[in-house]
């Protein structure tokens, strides 16, 4: 069978896949999209507890990591969170905001696959799902792949997180292919494992308080959650992108710590720790924590230096966890595609033409709360104008 031409082939039907090919459809390029899953954006459908995540409002270069920070300025200063917002809303998908800035579908996430495909349609991008990638040829400055030929190509494959859903490392795989740098992948925004020296803390699954979560110098005040292997939460997912094996991680429980152990001490000298801490705390945490400082004595009994101590365990909580749960926990996977390798205004390689890395699948890894999501938009749409202004308009 003859192979068919395209100005493109986009590598993965996710979020900046799909955005990618509407875009460059939309402005006059002939796109296929090959995915090797039987559903487009399966990673959109579960997220946000099936409500996606779609963007957040506070959206910044900051709330991303990269080893070079700078690197997506570019394209998040051109497509931002109002665009996506504003296409969210010409498809009258109703939405909502919670907490930090985070705008989620008040209906479901399909909503959001629905519009991309929509969009897709509207530039007559062909979608081919269930479908292998195989190998790749690359010759005369042109991809050959799954019988379709085209002069650009692009990565989005996204990471290895949730490899239940099929994520792999296969990026990785394409870019060294064709001699692109990829910088150590690990999870991230997944929650740690903790050893048998913090075994209480895992005998109360499901206790969730706000904290202060603290690696290094960066800190986020969320939520925390115990579980039967050790932490989660928001707070936790947040500090873990920054995480390095062997490094503590410390929350603060119990804000101005030394005042309210001492106004307990004034106010009940008769009572103990645990009880003092009951009513500021979870009685399950409360126990627990009692029972690491270890202050026995009634408080009218304790002078201010064990107080002080007391209080110093409580602003500063230690944990050393032995790891993280892995990809099969992780939200997003950290680490990627150089950006040393792309351009920052249009995702494409700089030593290969044609080649474009997007999403996920590069070294740019966003905050909780609707960040990785504007970063498939705005990636997407980086590339697909780049690709369609290659193209001369295409069709």
């Amino acid at each position: 069978m003859a192979e068919r031409d395209y100005d493109a082939i986009v590598l993965g039907a996710g979020g900046a896949g799909l955005m990618a090919a509407a875009t460059a459809g939309q402005a006059g390029a002939r796109v296929l999209v090959i995915d090797h899953a039987e559903k487009p954006g399966k990673k959109i459908l579960i997220s946000g507890g099936g409500r996606c995540n779609f963007t957040n409002t506070g959206t910044e270069p900051e709330n991303f990591l990269s080893e070079n920070p700078h690197f997506a300025k570019s394209a998040l200063s051109r497509y931002t969170q109002w665009d996506f917002l504003a296409l969210v809303e010409r498809h009258g998908i109703a939405w909502h905001e919670k907490t930090l800035g985070q705008l989620f579908c008040d209906g479901s996430a399909r909503q959001i696959v629905a519009m991309l495909l929509e969009e897709c349609r509207k530039g007559g991008v062909d979608v081919r799902l269930s479908t292998a990638i195989g190998e790749i040829g690359h010759s005369d400055g042109r991809f050959r792949v799954a019988g379709a030929t085209a002069r650009a190509l692009v990565i989005a494959t996204g990471g290895p997180s949730i490899p239940k859903m099929g994520a792999s490392g296969v990026a990785y795989d394409i870019a060294r292919r064709f001699g692109l740098d990829v910088v150590t992948p690990r999870p991230a925004l997944v929650p740690f494992t903790l050893g048998e020296e913090d075994a209480p803390f895992k005998g109360i699954p499901g206790v969730a308080f706000p904290v202060v979560a603290r690696v290094r110098d960066v800190a986020f005040e969320e939520a925390a959650l115990f579980t039967h292997r050790g932490l989660s939460g928001p707070a936790i997912l947040q500090v873990s992108s920054y995480w390095a094996p062997g490094e503590a991680v410390s929350l603060r429980v119990l804000p101005d710590a030394g005042a309210v152990l001492r106004a307990a001490r004034q106010e009940m000298p008769r009572t103990h720790l645990k009880a003092a801490l009951s009513r500021h705390l979870p009685a399950r945490l409360a126990d627990v924590l009692a029972a690491r400082i270890g202050l026995g004595r009634e408080l009218g009994n304790c002078s201010d230096a064990e107080l002080d101590a007391a209080a110093e365990v409580l602003t500063a909580l230690t944990f050393r966890p032995t790891g993280t749960e892995g990809y099969a926990k992780a939200e997003v996977t950290a680490g990627g595609i150089s950006t040393a390798a792309l351009s920052s205004k249009t995702m494409e390689a700089r030593d290969v033409p044609g080649l474009y890395a997007i999403g996920e699948a590069v070294d740019v890894t966003g905050w909780l709360g609707g960040y990785n999501f504007q970063w498939a938009w705005s990636s997407g749409v980086a590339a697909g104008l780049a690709i369609a202004a290659g193209a001369g308009g295409g069709r």
